[in-house]
Formats: C-alpha cells, sequence, structure tokens
C-alpha cells in the first residue's frame, strides 16, 4: 500500500510515495514538475503547491481565485505537514491536519482540530463515528459526536433507534469513560476536552457538511448548527467535571 495527497485542484496528486515506506501515511515527495513550499503557521508547517498540473484559478471568480493562490503563485491548499524523519526532507512528508480548521481558544491557544478529533475517535474503539471540535474564542474545548449505531446497541444490547441510543446511560457512560480517557493523556488546554454533545441525525451531504470526498466539513457543521454549538457553552462550568450532553 502506498500514499499520495492532492485535490481536486492538483488534478489531483501533487506528492507520491514512490519509495519503500514501514506504514501507510507518509505521503511522499513531489510529483515530477511540481514544487511545494513549506511556511510555518503557528506551530505547523503549511503546505503549497505549484506546478503545470495545478488550475490556473476558479470559472467566473476572480476573487476566490486571488485569495486561493500567493504572490508567488503557489496554491494555498489549507493543509499542514512534517517531514517523516526531522532534518531530512528525502523521508517524505507526512500530512499534519488541515490549518484553515485549526482555531484558537479565548486564551490565544491554538487548537490542532485534526488531532483531536482523530484522537478522540480513536480513544472511543469504535463507539462515536465521527466528531466536531469547537472552542474558537471560548475558554474550554467541546465536541459535536455522532455515535456509531452498531457499536452503541452492542452496548445496550438491543437494536434500539439512534434517538434512544444517545439517551441510554450506559451508551453515556461509555462515551464519558473514552473522553476521561483521552484527557488523562491530554491535560492541556487545546486537547482537554469538558463537553460533549451527542447528536440524532447524521450529518447532510446537501446542507454541505459532508464534503465530495467524503469527509465531515468542520466549519459547515459548526455553522449550521451553530444552535447545538450554544448548548456546549450555554452552561456554567467549572472545568471540574466532564459532561455529556444529548440532543432533544
Amino acid at each position: 500500500m502506498t500514499t499520495a495527497w492532492g485535490s481536486t485542484e492538483t488534478s489531483p496528486l501533487a506528492t507520491s510515495a514512490h519509495f519503500r515506506v514501514e506504514r501507510a501515511g507518509n505521503i511522499g515527495l513531489p510529483a515530477p514538475g511540481v514544487s511545494l513550499k513549506l511556511v510555518p503557521n503557528e506551530s505547523k508547517l503549511e503546505i503549497r503547491v505549484k506546478g503545470p498540473s495545478v488550475m490556473q484559478g476558479y470559472l467566473d471568480e476572480p476573487e476566490l481565485t486571488k485569495q486561493a493562490f500567493d504572490d508567488e503563485g503557489y496554491y494555498r491548499i489549507g493543509d499542514a505537514v512534517r517531514f517523516a524523519e526531522d532534518g531530512n526532507p528525502a523521508s517524505g512528508l507526512v500530512f499534519d491536519g488541515r490549518v484553515a480548521e485549526d482555531f484558537k481558544l479565548a486564551s490565544g491557544t491554538w487548537v490542532s482540530v485534526t488531532t483531536v478529533r482523530t484522537g478522540v475517535v480513536a480513544e472511543a474503539a469504535g463507539l462515536l463515528a465521527d466528531v466536531v471540535v469547537c472552542g474558537h474564542d471560548r475558554e474550554y474545548l467541546a465536541l459535536l459526536a455522532w455515535p456509531s449505531v452498531g457499536a452503541c446497541r452492542a452496548v445496550v444490547g438491543r437494536d434500539d433507534p439512534t434517538e434512544k441510543l444517545v439517551n441510554d446511560d450506559a451508551v453515556r457512560a461509555r462515551v464519558l469513560q473514552a473522553l476521561k480517557a483521552w484527557n488523562a493523556k491530554n491535560p492541556a488546554s487545546s486537547t482537554r476536552i469538558q463537553r460533549l454533545l451527542l447528536l440524532c441525525d447524521p450529518p447532510s451531504i446537501d446542507a454541505g457538511e459532508i464534503t465530495d470526498k467524503g469527509y465531515t466539513n468542520q466549519r459547515a457543521v459548526v455553522m449550521r448548527r451553530a444552535a447545538d454549538v450554544e448548548r456546549l457553552y450555554d452552561l456554567v462550568n467549572d472545568g471540574s467535571a466532564i459532561e455529556v450532553c444529548v440532543t432533544g
């Protein structure tokens, strides 16, 4: 198995791991004719792309096109990378999240959305299908989360509908257990989760909550479900306890 990286705008491959790697995830080096620029962006390296395979602009969208490229003509794809081996560019690059999704807490601390998102889902061991990280200009991190229906039904031992599963005490206890385990390993304010809201309705493709590549669109979900986000922050929380809330 190998890995490549790019987007529709880069036709689509911009890098490729054309050498032997120990595990999937190394996106390799630039494809022939493609050049990359790595730009420090807070604690990350933002990756930008230029080459004959990169689009020249968005049709009839001059302002959007202007925003998409820097002053040297590199396409701002919005991703971050790191070297597979520090100080050794030949080792290839590893995807390091979306700088376009990252945000700051009210304290000014940067939050790596991809790190928290993938870490919590992994810690939940199949119980959560996906989560969206909230906390821009807020005091603490909170999550909007979709339960994995099959895993939750296994917990309760019944084929309950989603609306009933998210209100089940056993399911909520298991989610709380996963959050406590995550927080024990990640106690910093940029990673610690204070509240989680279990959602009944899945992300909507028509509303743009799912991208054309099948990923959850963090920004679109937060905007569309602004009322749910406010629920995560509308109660006083002194930080002494983790809360699992449910919709409805």
